[in-house]
């Protein structure tokens, strides 16, 4: 690389973005890229669209003199590396690429010989080698020879406040061993420490095993807090004593179901290839099914409260804590509260919605949001708490609220007051 390093980030989201601040923290001049004018046009006015940053990381951005911004996938001419942190969706249970490819198309016309091309887009093995490498050498490179192709499957944990994204370890992989060198090179630079793998196919496979893991092992403990409220069996207080064995334990914690971009999509990526060599992995697809449940179960017990309390539900006034789908993330992606707004409409109830960190317009018709005042709260019929947010005043909300449905265990049993805990 040059003795100024240029690197171009293609796509700017909640991926995207935190790798263009560490770059600029590392002294590189860098290029971000994105189809969306919109996001170009909030950060050239230094405004953030993420909760891990803010206003001001993005004013000392664009301040450094080191960052531009723009739509033209002509500007990777000019980097030295090329980063793509696009969307990988799924689409009816199969993995959608065109996001991928689009943005290969793009750029391919405008790379240069001595380049260095990473894919940190989630995505199944074979990816980097069997598509986005033949059409890099349909421009006349020759990849390991004149250009460098690789991939490192991005490791964001939004809301994370105790480990930065230099901190987390870094999976880093090359399709030869020139290529894995110069990954070494640009990643060592600004990550505390890199994890180099035999192949991309490796590396791809590492993040698709990460997030597989994590749905199989919420799933459970979701199914068995079906059983836990079926016995009356507090399961956050089970998890707690569980948690005291020193080996053999790993905690996790019942929910309204899993949300995001990641392990709703990622597992079902693995799936898929699976079916396709061969190889169906059901417990895969199990977990999926208990995570789509979840859901129902919520709204299931929310219709038993107010059928107990015979309160008819077009008369119903449901009042939703949380709206995104983790805590302390402004990101409303495959979020499970979704969902259940979704079924408490289906029976026509009335719901409003609180969430302190989610700004955007609401993804749905005649749902409003509520201030969090005593008189918001008294006038529902029953609280529904689907996302523990930090900083939120739970007694509060359990001092003026008729009756709670948690789903995060944030409000204590208190006597005289409906609080129900799933």
């Amino acid at each position: 690389m040059s003795n100024h390093p240029t690197v171009a980030v293609i796509g700017l989201g909640f991926v995207g973005l935190p790798l263009v601040h560490l770059f600029l923290s590392g002294g590189y001049r860098v290029i971000g890229i994105d189809i969306d004018p919109a996001k170009v046009n909030m950060i050239q006015q230094k405004k953030s669209y993420i909760s891990d940053m803010q206003d001001s990381d993005l004013a000392a951005m664009m301040d450094s003199g080191r960052l531009s911004v723009t739509t033209e996938y002509a500007a990777v001419n000019q980097a030295d590396a090329i980063i793509i942190c696009v969307p990988t969706p799924l689409r009816n249970k199969e993995p959608d690429l065109s996001y991928i490819f689009h943005a290969v198309q793009q750029m391919k016309p405008h790379v240069k010989e001595g380049q260095l091309l990473v894919l940190e887009s989630s995505t199944y093995p074979g990816t980097t080698e069997d598509y986005v490498k033949p059409l890099i050498e349909s421009e006349g490179l020759k990849v390991g020879i004149n250009f460098f192709l690789g991939y490192s499957p991005e490791r964001i944990d939004p809301g994370n406040k105790t480990m930065s994204i230099a901190e987390m370890p870094k999976i880093i992989s090359g399709t030869t061993p020139a290529c894995l060198e110069r990954l070494k090179e640009l990643y060592n630079s600004v990550f505390v420490k890199t994890v180099p793998v035999s192949s991309p196919r490796v590396a791809e496979f590492v993040k698709m095993l990460e997030n597989s893991q994590r749905l199989i092992n919420i799933s459970f403990i979701n199914e068995v807090n079906l059983l836990a409220n079926k016995m009356d069996v507090n399961l956050w207080e089970v998890i707690e004593a569980a948690k005291t064995k020193p080996v053999g334990f790993t905690p996790y914690y019942p929910s309204a179901g899993i949300g995001g971009h990641c392990i709703p999509v990622d597992p079902f990526f693995l799936a898929w290839i699976g079916m396709r060599e061969g190889v169906p992995l059901t417990m895969i697809h199990q977990a999926g099914l208990i995570n789509e449940m979840m859901p129902h179960f919520i709204v299931n017990r929310a219709t038993q409260v107010l059928t107990e309390k015979q309160i008819p539900f077009p008369e119903a006034k449901i009042g939703v804590i949380g709206l995104t789908y983790k805590k302390d993330v402004n990101d409303i992606r495959e979020s499970a509260s979704l969902k259940v707004i979704e079924l408490l409409q289906d029976r026509r109830m009335n719901v409003s919605v609180y969430d302190p960190i989610f700004h955007g317009e609401l993804p749905f018709e005649e749902v409003k949001t509520f201030p969090l005042d005593p008189e918001s709260l008294q006038s529902f019929d029953l609280t529904m708490i689907l996302v523990d947010h930090s900083g939120m005043d739970w007694e509060y909300v359990a001092q003026h609220s008729q009756c709670i449905i948690d789903t995060r265990n944030v409000i204590p049993r208190i006597p005289g007051k409906q609080v129900i805990h799933l």
